[in-house]
C-alpha cells in the first residue's frame, strides 16, 4: 500500500472537489428534447365525484386516476397534472399505483397541491359520537367493524394507549423469568391485577423493554395468557425467545445480546383497565374506543383520528415493466398505522428497527450452528406507510410525512433516480426514510433471487416473472433538503434516515434533529461478522455512496450507543490495480462512502458522532464539523479499516478503536476546537453550505424559527446560535431588544452580535417579557420534599438539569413575589399528574404525559391566571406516573 500522503493526494485528485461529486450524483436520467406536447391538468376533491376531472366537477383521487390512466394511454408524451383541492382524501384502501400510472420521460404525470390547499391524504375514521362511562373521567365512542390500529390521534398528534410501570402499578417486582415467561406468585399486586382480567384481556397486555436487547433497542412482547393456579405468565412466541434467547454467532464483531429472562418490563400496556389521563384504549372486537382526557381538555371538538390502513401509498411496478416518471408535490400523508408488532412476533429489536419474526437465529447464516436464514443480516424491516418498488424518476418534493404508524417512506427493489426533495417528515412512529432491503446484499448471486422477491417486493407473485440481477440494486437515490424530526416515537432505536443496500445514493443538506437515536446509519448489521481479522465474511453491492452538507442534532435523547452518522459493513466495489489482485486504495475509497462537510451538534452521550462500526470499510471522513460530541468524535468497534479522517474540526478525539483496531486508518489536517466552539472557531464556509436550503433548491415546507445552541456569551461581543427554521429575515433579540447585523449562515446557523454582560437566555428568536424571570430548579428559595437531583440528561433541560421525584406525595414549593408564575418539568410517556395549588387554595390537577406520545424537556406544564399583586407560595405535587420532574419556574412582577 502506498504511504498515506500519497494515497490521500491521490484521492483528492481522483475525487475532486465536493461540489463536482454532487453535480454528478445529482444528475437524474437524460430528459428527451422536448416536444410539442398536450397538457392536460385534471382536477380532485375529497368530495369529488364522476369521470369529467374538471375544475368545475372534480373527480374523486379514484376517479382522478382512472382519468389519467386514459389520457396517458391515449397519448404517452402528455404533461398530465392532477390538482387536489383543499381537505382530507380518506382511502377506504390503499393507494396503489404500477405502471399503468406512469408518465414518460420529460413528462411526468404530476399530482400535487391546487394552489394554496394542504391535500391530506389519509388512512383514518375520525371518530366521533363520545360519550361519558359513568363517573370515571373515561369517555367512549363507535369504531368501525373490525378496527385494529397501534396509534390514535387527537388533534394531530400520537397520543399514549393506555400504560402504566409496574411500580404504579404496586407490582413488587419478585418475578423469575423462565424460556416461556414468567413466574410471578410471589408477586401479588401483579397476581390479582393479571387475575382481574379476561382471557382475552391478558391477550392484548403487552410489555415495552427499553435497552432490553443493548441499549440502542427497545423491544417490546405481548403476554400469551396467565395462570392463576401456576401463578405464571406465558408470553407470546417468537418474541420471547427472540428477545430472551437469541443463537450466539461465530467470528461476531459485534453483539447481538438476550435480554435476561427476568428482566422486568419498564412499562405494562394497552389494557382498559389502565387508562390514565391523556391515554387510549381500543377494543376493536367490541367496536368501542376509550379515552380518557387529560386534566382540563374537553371533549367537545377534539379532532380523533384512527388509523384503519397499514399501507397508505403503494407505488409498485416490476423490474420488466416499473412504475415510472411520476411526482408527487405539497401533499401530505397521514394517519396510517402498523399492527405486526401487535402479533406473536412482537417487536424483538435487534438495530435501527430491524427485528427478528421468526427463529432465533434469523438472518445468520451459516455463522450459527444450526445455521439461519440467508443472506446474513436478513433481519425483518418495519412496513413503510408509503412506499415504492421497482420504480423509476420518481419526484416526492414539498410533501408532508406525519402522523404515520410505520416507517415513513420506503424505496426499493430495483428502483432508480427517486428524488425525495424539500419534504418534512415527523411524528412517525419508526425511522423517517427507509432505502433499501436487507435482503438483497448480493442479488447476483442467483440463490437469493427468491428471499430478494418474497421480502423486497410488497407482493411477490406480482414480480414472480422478474429475473433478479444487477437490474434489482436500488440506484441514484437523492434524499436532499428534507427536515427530518421527532420520528421513533414508537420504537425509540429508529434512526433518521436507515440506508442498507445501493449505490449512487446521495443524501445531502437535510437537517435531523428531536432524534431518539442515530441520525442516518448506512449498513445496519451487516458488518457484524466482518472486522480487520475476517473483512469478507458479508459483501455487498454497496459503491458511490454520499452523505454530505446534513445537520444533525439533538440525537441519541433516548436510546445510546448510536451516532450522528453510524456505519456498519462494506461500503465500496474494490477497484484493483494492473495486477488484478492488489486493491487500488485511491479509486476504492473514490467508490466508497464520502461523508463529507457534515455538521453534528449535541450529542453528548454518544461514544461515536461520526461511528465507523463493526466491519465498516471505505469510508472518507472528510470536511465534517463535530461539537458538544461525546467520548469521541470519530471511531467505533472492530471496524474492517480503510479510513481517511481528513480536515475535520472535531471537539472530542478521533481514531478511537476500543475493541479492535482496523486494518488501516489515516488522519491528517483535522482541528480540535472547543465543545462549545465560538463563531471564530469554525469555519463560516462549512456552516453556510450545511443544511436545507444551502443548495440551489429553496424548499417550500417550513418549520417554526427555533433556537438549540449558543456559544458562550462571556467576554464575548458575537455569538454562534444554530437552531432549525432560520431565514434572511428570522429577528433575533436579546431580551427585549432586536439585534442588529446579524450574519445568517444558513437555515441552522446565525452569528449574532452581542452586548456585554448578555446571557444565553437572553438570546431568543421573539422578544422576550421583561417582567418575567426564569428561576432554575436549583435556586435556593425552592423548597424539596423527596425528589432528587440530575444533571447532563442532554434531553434539553433549563441549565442541563432538573429535580425529579418518583413517591406520590413529593413536593416542592416556592414563595415569589409576582402576579403570575409558570411550572416547568418534563412530558413523557413515563410521567404522570401533578397537583398545583397556589396560598393553599384547591389543587389543581396538571397532566404530564404529552399528546404526542414524544419526550418534551423544559416545557411550561402550568401557566396561572393573574395573581393580586405580592407575595405567593406555589406547591407542586407528584400525583401519579413513575416520575414527576420539576426544571424551574418563571415568575411574573
Amino acid at each position: 500500500m502506498s504511504p498515506e500522503g500519497s494515497i490521500t493526494r491521490r484521492l483528492l485528485r481522483r475525487v475532486g472537489p465536493l461540489g463536482a461529486i454532487l453535480s454528478l450524483t445529482m444528475v437524474g436520467p437524460a430528459v428527451q428534447a422536448a416536444t410539442a406536447a398536450t397538457a392536460v391538468t385534471l382536477y380532485a376533491s375529497p368530495s369529488g365525484a364522476g369521470s369529467a376531472c374538471s375544475a368545475a366537477a372534480p373527480c374523486s383521487l379514484s376517479g382522478a386516476q382512472s382519468a389519467v390512466r386514459s389520457h396517458v394511454a391515449a397519448n404517452g408524451s402528455a404533461d398530465v397534472s392532477v390538482l387536489l383541492a383543499d381537505g382530507t382524501y380518506r382511502l377506504s384502501s390503499t393507494w396503489t399505483l404500477g405502471a399503468a400510472d406512469s408518465g414518460t420521460a420529460g413528462h411526468p404525470v404530476v399530482w400535487k397541491a391546487a394552489p394554496g390547499a394542504h391535500p391530506v391524504i389519509s388512512g383514518a375514521s375520525q371518530i366521533t359520537g363520545w360519550t361519558q362511562v359513568g363517573s370515571s373521567g373515561v369517555w367512549s365512542a363507535p369504531v368501525p367493524g373490525g378496527s385494529n390500529s397501534r396509534q390514535l390521534y387527537i388533534g394531530g398528534h400520537e397520543v399514549p394507549v393506555a400504560q402504566a410501570s409496574p411500580a404504579s402499578l404496586g407490582f413488587r417486582g419478585s418475578w423469575t423469568g423462565s424460556s416461556t415467561g414468567y413466574t410471578i406468585s410471589a408477586d401479588q399486586a401483579a397476581m390479582a391485577w393479571f387475575g382481574s382480567l379476561t382471557a382475552s384481556q391478558v391477550a392484548g397486555v403487552e410489555f415495552d423493554y427499553p435497552g432490553g436487547n443493548g441499549p440502542w433497542t427497545e423491544s417490546r412482547c405481548r403476554v400469551a395468557s396467565f395462570s392463576a393456579s401456576a401463578g405464571t405468565l406465558k408470553m407470546s412466541q417468537p418474541c420471547w425467545t427472540d428477545v430472551t434467547a437469541r443463537a450466539s454467532f461465530a467470528q461476531g464483531s459485534g453483539g447481538l445480546p438476550s435480554m435476561s429472562n427476568s428482566t422486568m418490563p419498564a412499562l405494562v400496556e394497552n389494557a382498559q383497565a389502565l387508562l390514565g389521563s391523556g391515554q387510549w384504549f381500543l377494543d376493536g372486537a367490541g367496536g368501542t374506543l376509550y379515552y380518557k382526557p387529560s386534566a382540563g381538555q374537553p371533549m367537545a371538538g377534539l379532532e380523533v383520528e384512527l388509523p384503519r390502513l397499514e399501507s397508505l401509498v403503494r407505488g409498485a411496478g416490476t423490474l420488466a415493466a416499473p412504475l415510472h416518471d411520476l411526482t408527487f408535490s405539497g401533499l401530505q400523508f397521514s394517519y396510517a398505522t402498523w399492527n405486526a408488532p401487535s402479533t406473536s412476533s412482537g417487536f424483538a429489536d435487534v438495530q435501527s428497527n430491524l427485528r427478528m419474526t421468526g427463529a432465533n437465529n434469523q438472518s445468520m447464516c451459516t455463522f450459527s450452528t444450526p445455521a439461519g436464514s440467508c443472506p446474513w443480516g436478513s433481519l425483518t424491516q418495519p412496513l413503510a406507510n408509503v412506499a415504492f418498488s421497482a420504480a423509476k424518476n420518481v419526484t416526492l418534493t414539498g410533501d408532508r410525512f406525519a402522523e404515520l404508524g410505520g416507517a415513513g417512506l420506503s424505496v426499493m427493489y430495483g428502483s432508480a433516480n427517486t428524488l425525495i426533495q424539500g419534504n418534512e417528515f415527523t411524528d412517525i412512529a419508526s425511522t423517517a426514510l427507509l432505502l433499501g432491503c436487507t435482503y438483497d446484499p448480493l442479488p447476483t448471486d442467483s440463490s437469493e433471487a427468491a428471499g430478494i422477491k418474497q421480502n423486497c417486493a410488497p407482493d411477490a407473485s406480482a414480480v414472480s416473472g422478474d429475473t433478479i440481477g444487477a437490474n434489482e440494486i436500488l440506484t441514484g437515490t437523492t434524499v436532499s433538503d428534507n427536515i427530518i424530526h421527532r420520528i421513533g416515537t414508537d420504537y425509540s432505536s429508529a434512526s433518521g434516515i436507515t440506508l442498507l443496500f445501493s449505490q449512487h445514493t446521495t443524501i445531502t443538506r437535510n437537517n435531523l434533529y428531536n432524534l431518539p437515536y442515530t441520525g442516518i446509519t448506512a449498513g445496519v448489521v451487516q458488518g457484524h461478522v466482518d472486522q480487520a481479522s475476517t473483512p469478507r465474511n458479508s459483501t455487498n453491492i454497496n459503491g458511490s455512496n454520499a452523505i454530505s452538507d446534513n445537520v444533525i442534532h439533538d440525537y441519541l435523547s433516548v436510546r445510546s450507543d448510536g451516532g450522528a452518522v453510524y456505519v456498519e459493513g462494506h461500503q465500496a466495489q474494490y477497484v484493483y490495480q494492473a495486477d488484478g489482485t492488489t486493491i487500488d486504495p485511491a479509486q476504492t475509497l473514490a467508490k466508497g462512502l464520502q461523508v463529507t462537510g457534515n455538521v453534528a451538534y449535541d450529542g453528548p452521550t454518544t461514544n461515536f458522532t461520526y461511528y465507523d462500526d463493526a466491519g465498516s470499510e471505505w469510508v472518507n471522513w472528510q470536511g465534517n464539523i463535530a461539537f458538544s460530541a461525546g467520548a469521541s468524535a470519530q471511531g467505533g468497534c472492530s471496524p474492517t479499516g480503510h479510513f481517511w479522517i481528513t480536515g475535520n474540526y472535531f471537539s472530542a478525539n478521533i481514531q478511537s478503536y476500543p475493541c479492535a483496531q482496523p486494518v488501516d486508518t489515516h488522519a491528517s489536517g483535522n482541528t480540535t476546537i472547543p465543545a462549545a466552539p465560538k463563531p471564530s472557531d469554525l469555519p463560516s464556509a462549512l456552516l453556510s453550505a450545511a443544511g436545507r436550503g444551502s443548495g440551489s433548491f429553496a424548499p417550500v415546507t417550513t418549520v417554526s424559527p427555533g433556537i438549540f445552541y449558543v456559544s458562550p456569551t462571556t467576554n464575548a461581543t458575537q455569538v454562534l446560535v444554530a437552531g432549525e427554521g432560520f431565514g434572511p429575515a428570522t429577528p433575533v433579540y436579546v431580551g427585549t431588544t432586536q439585534a442588529g447585523n446579524v450574519t445568517h449562515l444558513s437555515s441552522g446557523f446565525m452569528i449574532v452580535p452581542i452586548p456585554a454582560g448578555t446571557t444565553a437566555g437572553q438570546i431568543s428568536v421573539t422578544p422576550q417579557d421583561p417582567s418575567a424571570t426564569r428561576l432554575n430548579d436549583t435556586d435556593s428559595r425552592i423548597t424539596y420534599s423527596g425528589f432528587s437531583y440530575a444533571s447532563g440528561r442532554t434531553f434539553g433541560d433549563y441549565q442541563s438539569d432538573v429535580h425529579y421525584a418518583t413517591a406520590n406525595g413529593s413536593t416542592a414549593s416556592l414563595t415569589f413575589t409576582g402576579t403570575g408564575i409558570q411550572v416547568y418539568g418534563e412530558q413523557f410517556t413515563d410521567q404522570g399528574n401533578v397537583g398545583i395549588s397556589i396560598d393553599g387554595g384547591s389543587q389543581q390537577v396538571v397532566s404530564t404525559t404529552p399528546s404526542d406520545g414524544a419526550r418534551h424537556a423544559n416545557v411550561a406544564v402550568y401557566t396561572s391566571g393573574t395573581l393580586a399583586s405580592g407575595t405567593h407560595t406555589i406547591v407542586v405535587t407528584k400525583l401519579s406516573g413513575q416520575y414527576g420532574t420539576l426544571d424551574g419556574f418563571t415568575t411574573r412582577a
